[in-house]
């Protein structure tokens, strides 16, 4: 990346595999969120849903394997989200970023960047807002 990025950019989108029963297993484990309802379909069924789905921080993964895929971590600058809608379980996510603002904060270009994870179905389960900043062209600097 460069500072060619120009408001209205879009990310490369990040589709990862179908959310399984084993991923969410893995995640839970991984994470430490051993929450019943998204690994136990008893549990799940008590709360009132058809079957476990994914964690929200699942989905939240899935949206920073999108920017760390445009700009390394380091440039991470705030990175926010709000879950809208739940992951079920087969669930193919779709992971977009859009540029919507370039701003020069503490002596850096940064650029405010959209995002959104749809299903499917056309089901919007997260929408967020990161800022990075846009490192120098020049590799000595």
């Amino acid at each position: 990346m460069n500072r060619s990025v120009r408001v209205g950019d879009t990310l490369p989108p990040v589709r990862p595999a179908p959310v399984t029963r084993t991923t969410l297993a893995l995640f839970a484990g991984a994470s430490g969120d051993h929450n019943p309802i998204h690994i136990d379909i008893d549990a799940a069924r008590a709360a009132g849903m058809d079957d476990v789905f994914g964690h929200g921080m699942l989905s939240m993964a899935y949206a920073a394997q999108l920017l760390t895929g445009w700009i390394p971590q380091q440039y991470l600058r705030r990175f926010q989200v709000r879950f809208s809608a739940i992951t079920p379980v087969r669930a193919e996510p779709l992971c977009t970023g859009r540029v919507t603002a370039l701003d020069a904060v503490d002596g850096e270009q940064r650029a405010t960047v959209e995002l959104t994870i749809t299903l499917a179905d056309g089901t919007t389960t997260l929408t967020g807002q990161a800022v990075v900043a846009i490192p120098d062209d020049d590799p000595s600097s």
